[in-house]
This record gives C-alpha cells, structure tokens and sequence, in this order.
C-alpha cells in the first residue's frame, strides 16, 4: 500500500529547530494489526499564529489576567476563611469556584504564554494527557458546583424557613466533596481513554492547549468509543447540571414576581443575580464549543470562545462576586480599616 507523501513544517525558535510532519488522509485511520508505526511522542500547539507585535501584545495582557485570576480569587478564599459574616453556605461554595478557577488558569495559562513568546510550542505526550486532565476535571467540578449554587439560592429564596435545616454544615461539606470527586473521576475515564489512541502521523494541535477535540481530530486509530464515551458521561456532567439551573432559576422568578413590593423583588433578585451572569458566561461558551459542530471556517470563533471560558471567566468571577456582594465589599473595607 503505498503511503501519500509528507507535508513537513520546520518551526525555527530561539531554543531549538522543531520539525513538525502530518500525513494526508490519516484521521481515524484503523492502524493494520502487526504494522509497525512511530507513535508520536510530542506534540506541536500552533496557538496564535500572528505576528510578533500582535502576539506580544496577547503575551502581556493574558500575563495580566492571569495575575489578576490569582490575587482575585485568592482574595476571595481569604475573606471567606477569615471573615465571620462569610460563614454561610453560598460563599463558601464560592471560595470553592475560586479554588477551581485557580487550578484551571494554571493549567493552562503557564504554557500559552510560553506558546506566545516562540509563535508555537511543542509539549509531550504524558503533558497533553495530563494537562487535559486537569482542564476536563476543573471544568466537570464547575458544572457540578454551579448547579449546587443555583439550588442553594432556589433554596434561600424559595424556602428560607427552611434554608438552615436543608442547606446544613454537613450538607455544605458534601457537595462541593462530590463534585471534587465525581469531576477528577470522570475525567479519568476520558483521559485513559484517549492515552491508548494511537497518535503516528500528524503532531500539529490547531489550538493553545490540549483540547479533547483537536486530539481525536488527529489519532490514528477509531476515536468512536471515545467519541460514545464523552457523550455518555456529558449527560451527568452537563445536561443534568443545565436541567438543575434551568428549573432552579424558573422557580426563583416565579417566586420573585410573587413579591409585592418593588423593593423586595430587587433584594430578592440582588442574591442571586451574581451566580446568574456567571452562570451564563461559563455554560453559554461552554455550549458554544462543545455542544454546536465547528466547521473549518469557525475555528477562530472556537478558539476565541475557548479563550473566554479558560481565561476571562476565571478572572471576571472574583471580580462579579466582589462588586456584585455587599458582604464581600464590606468585608475587604473592614481589611484596610483594621491596616
């Protein structure tokens, strides 16, 4: 059988020459039992192909969020931890997103900024793996928790005779456990899974980081049981989480539009309305990738709403709660007071 010739890229960098080589017609391919291919050991992340000034200007601002993403949250697990007036279930739920938006941008964000600086980088094999480990975890636990945050305040807005005695310290302690729980497991699963794919020709990742997508776009071997596998597992990870919130949120405005006074609806409305923005950014981009098939014309709009939902979002979730939260703002003036 006679092979389709190579297309071979020579990226020249500062440290070392990288030659990158991709097979035609080679996606999905069942690899022949007995054959014998070179499974590739590196991958190349193409990241922002653009030109140096306009990658330097990317460098510094994705730099400054990134620094913004970690003094932000780490701010808001502070106050939480510290402050009495934060012991309550809603915020230490939130000290729990921060915890996660944390380990998401350092995941990921570390290595692009590397991928800027040399217009690409290459990144092993047990580095991709483990890095969309991390990614598929962090992202499985925020589906989860803000599904448990959106109950939380259908809860306090719904039933607060009863808040104390359903949302109880025990309760609080669980939940965000098996979300910890159920999203490192999960995603296990995915990663293992696509550890046994065979990857022997092209090594060009189209993305920034290791993507589930960009991954099976360029195995070897049948993807379709990780393709089964993924769709399976999105109905606990994100379709009931989804269902959690829709309902939450239809019984939280309906309740709110039983409130007689315009003041009491705009308190009412005031508790959850953070939860609710932040709730849209993450599942709206979210959905955007994943949910809806990106044709080659959109992979800039993927690649743009991917940015959103791994950088923005972490940095603009302390920054929503913050502003948004009269007890939060109260608490970060009792701080310099006190200084």
């Amino acid at each position: 059988m006679n092979q389709e010739p190579k297309e071979c890229i020579l990226n020249t960098s500062p440290t070392k020459d990288i030659t990158i080589c991709s097979f035609h017609n080679q996606r999905n391919m069942e690899i022949p039992e007995g054959r014998n291919l070179t499974n590739v050991t590196d991958f190349f992340l193409l990241g922002f192909q653009a030109s140096k000034c306009f990658r330097i200007f990317l460098f510094c601002l994705f730099l400054m969020i990134y620094c913004g993403t970690i003094c932000g949250n780490l701010l808001i697990i502070t106050l939480v931890s510290t402050s009495k007036n934060l012991h309550t279930p809603m915020y230490f739920f939130i000290s729990h997103l921060s915890i996660g938006d944390i380990l998401l941008s350092t995941d990921i964000v570390p290595k692009m900024l590397q991928i800027l600086l040399y217009n690409g980088g290459t990144m092993t094999f047990i580095g991709c793996i483990i890095q969309f480990y991390f990614f598929g975890a962090t992202e499985a636990f925020e589906c989860l928790l803000l599904a448990v945050m959106s109950y939380d305040r259908y809860v306090a807005i719904c039933n607060p005779l009863r808040y104390s005695s359903i949302m109880t310290r025990t309760c609080c302690v669980i939940l965000p456990v098996i979300a910890w729980c159920f999203g490192f497991f999960i995603t296990l699963i995915s990663s293992n899974l696509t550890a046994v794919l065979h990857f022997c020709g092209p090594n060009i990742i189209d993305h920034f980081f290791c993507d589930i997508k960009p991954l099976l776009d360029i195995a070897c071997s049948d993807t379709f049981i990780v393709h089964f596998e993924i769709t399976l597992l999105s109905c606990p990870t994100v379709i009931l989480p989804t269902v959690i919130i829709i309902v939450s949120y239809f019984k939280i405005i309906a309740a709110i539009l039983k409130i007689p006074s315009n003041t009491g609806r705009q308190k009412a409305f005031s508790t959850c309305s953070s939860h609710l923005i932040v709730v849209s950014i993450f599942y709206g981009t979210i959905f955007g990738v994943y949910a809806f098939p990106t044709q080659d014309q959109a992979l800039n709009i993927s690649r743009l709403l991917s940015i959103v939902y791994t950088i923005f979002t972490p940095c603009i979730n302390p920054i929503i709660y913050s502003l948004r939260n009269r007890d939060i703002t109260q608490a970060i003036k009792k701080i310099f007071n006190k200084k």
